[in-house]
């Protein structure tokens, strides 16, 4: 997780929502990722999507059945959707998105019966410096 947050920080240093994610597969960085909607004009460019897409290309797999996500924030609803469609085994995060959470939050798309893949979460890793991390740029901004 300390990993994901220095993502995170580099995303909020570049005008980005501060949310980092990095992939862990049998003991090794996979895939790492920050925010960047704005620095590609690409409503999909998460720091999720862009570690899974990583995390994919050094495999040669779009499958990480033995993954792990660090990610500072909850994953919202496209994000969730394509670590369990990748069948992501585990989630750790930081933060709650009570606006946009797609794994417990609003939607808890992570142990949906009617989904392909049950994905492992655990929450709350670190979520004070995550929340704060994410407070701190809005509050900047406003």
């Amino acid at each position: 997780m300390d990993l994901a947050l220095k993502l995170a920080a580099t995303a909020g240093e570049k005008g980005e929502t501060p949310v980092g994610a990095i992939i862990v597969q049998d003991g090794k960085i996979i895939g790492t990722g920050y925010n960047a909607v704005e620095l590609h004009k690409d409503p999909t460019a998460h720091a999720e999507m862009l570690a899974l897409r990583e995390g994919c290309r050094s495999t040669g797999d779009w499958r990480l059945p033995r993954a792990t996500v660090y990610v500072t924030l909850e994953p919202c609803v496209m994000c969730a959707a394509a670590l369990i469609h990748a069948r992501v085994r585990r989630l750790v995060f930081g933060a709650r998105d009570h606006r946009w959470g797609g794994v417990g939050s609003l939607f808890d798309f992570s142990h949906d019966p009617r989904m392909n893949h049950e994905l492992e979460v655990v929450p709350g890793i670190m979520e004070e410096a995550s929340a704060t991390l994410l407070q701190k740029f809005f509050r900047e901004r406003r």
